[in-house]
């Protein structure tokens, strides 16, 4: 589920349009942090991803 929700953040940062990143990546961030609470994956693993994700949205807006 993690893995499905960051291709879709990963595609809508690809295709440089910042409105959808920023969609997409609003709407993983809860199931990052939920399968970190579940244990699933680390929590600084979750971290890690949402901090990369939301870097690379932000150089989309600053593009």
């Amino acid at each position: 589920m993690v893995r499905t929700y960051l291709k879709k953040v990963i595609a809508a940062i690809d295709t440089g349009d910042y409105d959808k990143a920023t969609t997409a990546y609003n709407s993983a961030v809860p199931v990052i942090d939920r399968m970190a609470d579940k244990g699933i994956i680390h929590k600084n693993k979750a971290a890690r991803h949402k901090s990369r994700l939301n870097t690379a949205i932000l150089a989309l807006k600053a593009a």
